[in-house]
C-alpha cells in the first residue's frame, strides 16, 4: 500500500488568525445550513444592511466596463492615482503626486503587498491592541514580528503613548496608526496624531497610518492625516479607499499613498512596484469609480449627522450596551463599530471565543470575540452597528436576555 502523506499548511501561517471570519462563522454557517437565521455583526459590510452604493459610482464603472477588459497600468490607471493624489492635496498634502499612489483591491492587499515588501524575518512592527487583525496577520505571514501596543480604554481607547515607547527596540522598523480605529470608534486628536508621528521621528520608524474610515466620523470629530504631521522628514504609507465612506466593499478599490523622505526608501518602493507587477493589476473596472466618488457628491455626509443612519445607529448601540448591567462601551466617536467590555467580575469569561459561540447559538447573533482583535483579556465583543435601530435594539435585546444568563 502507497504512503500518503497529509498535506499541511504552510508553517508561515502557525501565527496568522483572522477571527472576523473564523471558528465563529463556522459555526454560524452550520447553524444557517441547519434552517436558523441568523444576524451578522461581525463583519462592517454596510451591503446587507440596506446601504447602497451612490448612483454615479455604479454607472460610471457601468460605462468604462468596454475599456476595462484588459490590465491596467499595474499601479493603476492614470484618472484614479490622479484623484487620489488630488484629494489629498486638498487636505493639506501639497506634495503629494500620481507616481506617489499605488491602487490595489482594496486596503487588504495594500497592506498585504507593502509588508512583503518592507519586512526581513523577525522585524518587529508596532500594532494598536485593540487592532483590525489583518494588522498583525499580515505582519506575521511577511516574517516580521507584531508587537502589541496598548490603547487606553479609559482614556477613550487612546493610544498609551509611554507603553509605545517602552516596546520600541534595536529591530523596530514600523508603527502602525488605525485611525479613526476598528475596533473602538476612537478617533485621535492632532495632538496625539502629532505624538505618534513624534515617536517614529526620533526611532527612525517607517508610519502605516490605516484611515479606511477617516469620513465616519461622528458629532465633532474631525480627521487628521498621519502624513501631514509626517511631513518631509518620516516616511508615512497612507491607506484608503472607497468601500466605507462610499459603500462597495465588493468593489475592492483601496490604495496606498506614499509620502515623506521617498528619496531614502527607493530601494523598497522598488520592492513594491515588483510585488505590484506580479499581481498584473487590481480590479479594472472598480478603478473607474476612484474618480467618480473622490471627485462627485459626497453623500456620506448625510449619513453622519444627526438623523443619519450611520450616526443615530451608532449613538443607539452605544446606549443600549451601557443599559446593560456589567457592561460598558466607550462612545464611538467614528467608524462602524462598538467594542464594550463586560466586567470580570459580573461575567467570569475564560475564553471569550467560546462565549461568542455560545451567545450565538443561544440568540442566532453573530459578533466576534475582544481577543479576534488582538486585546488582552477576554472581556470585550466588538459590534458591528449596521443594522438600522429596530434591527440593533432587537440584536442588542438579545445579547442582553444571554448575559441575564450569565451573571
Amino acid at each position: 500500500m502507497a504512503f500518503v502523506r497529509k498535506i499541511r499548511q504552510s508553517q508561515k501561517l502557525r501565527n496568522v488568525r483572522y477571527d472576523v471570519r473564523g471558528p465563529i462563522l463556522v459555526e454560524a454557517q452550520r447553524l444557517e445550513a441547519e434552517g436558523h437565521k441568523i444576524l451578522k455583526l461581525n463583519i462592517g459590510n454596510p451591503a446587507p444592511f440596506g446601504f447602497e452604493a451612490p448612483e454615479a459610482i455604479v454607472a460610471d464603472m457601468v460605462h468604462n466596463l468596454p475599456d476595462a477588459q484588459g490590465y491596467s497600468d499595474s499601479r493603476g490607471i492614470y484618472s484614479a492615482r490622479t484623484a487620489v493624489a488630488q484629494y489629498y492635496q486638498s487636505r493639506g498634502l501639497k506634495d503629494t503626486a500620481v507616481d506617489d499612489v499605488f491602487v490595489g483591491n482594496g486596503v487588504s492587499e495594500m497592506i498585504s503587498m507593502v509588508l512583503q515588501a518592507f519586512l526581513d524575518d523577525g522585524n518587529e512592527i508596532l500594532v494598536p491592541a485593540p487592532d483590525y487583525p489583518l494588522w498583525t496577520g499580515a505582519v506575521s505571514l511577511s516574517g516580521g514580528t507584531p508587537v502589541h501596543y496598548r490603547c487606553d480604554e479609559e482614556n477613550g481607547w487612546m493610544p498609551d503613548l509611554e507603553d509605545i515607547e517602552s516596546k520600541i527596540t534595536e529591530n523596530t522598523h514600523g508603527l502602525v496608526i488605525i485611525n479613526p480605529n476598528n475596533p473602538t470608534g476612537a478617533v485621535y486628536s492632532k495632538d496625539m496624531v502629532a505624538k505618534l508621528v513624534d515617536i517614529a521621528r526620533r526611532h527612525d520608524l517607517v508610519v502605516f497610518a490605516d484611515e479606511i474610515y477617516e469620513k465616519i466620523l461622528f458629532e465633532d470629530a474631525e480627521h487628521h492625516h498621519a502624513a501631514a504631521a509626517a511631513g518631509n522628514d518620516v516616511l508615512c504609507l497612507t491607506f484608503s479607499g472607497l468601500s466605507k465612506a462610499y459603500r462597495v466593499c465588493g468593489y475592492r478599490a483601496g490604495w496606498v499613498m506614499i509620502s515623506g523622505p521617498k528619496e531614502l526608501a527607493e530601494d523598497f518602493l522598488e520592492g513594491l512596484t515588483t510585488l505590484s507587477n506580479m499581481r498584473m493589476c487590481a480590479n479594472v473596472p472598480a478603478q473607474h469609480a476612484i474618480q467618480t466618488a473622490l471627485g462627485g457628491y459626497q453623500s456620506i455626509n448625510e449619513l453622519i449627522v444627526p438623523g443619519g443612519r450611520f450616526y443615530e445607529q451608532a449613538m443607539l448601540a452605544d446606549k443600549l450596551l451601557n443599559e446593560i448591567p456589567g457592561v460598558s462601551s466607550v462612545r464611538p466617536r467614528g467608524a462602524l463599530y462598538c467594542f464594550p467590555r463586560l466586567d470580570p467580575e459580573v461575567y467570569p469569561i475564560e475564553d471569550d471565543e467560546a462565549f461568542v459561540i455560545e451567545l450565538l447559538r443561544a440568540k442566532k447573533i453573530l459578533v466576534t470575540h475582544g481577543t479576534g482583535f488582538n486585546w488582552f483579556a477576554p472581556d470585550h465583543f466588538r459590534l458591528v452597528t449596521l443594522p438600522d435601530v429596530e434591527v440593533l435594539e432587537e440584536a442588542i435585546g438579545r445579547i442582553a436576555d444571554f448575559l441575564a444568563t450569565r451573571r
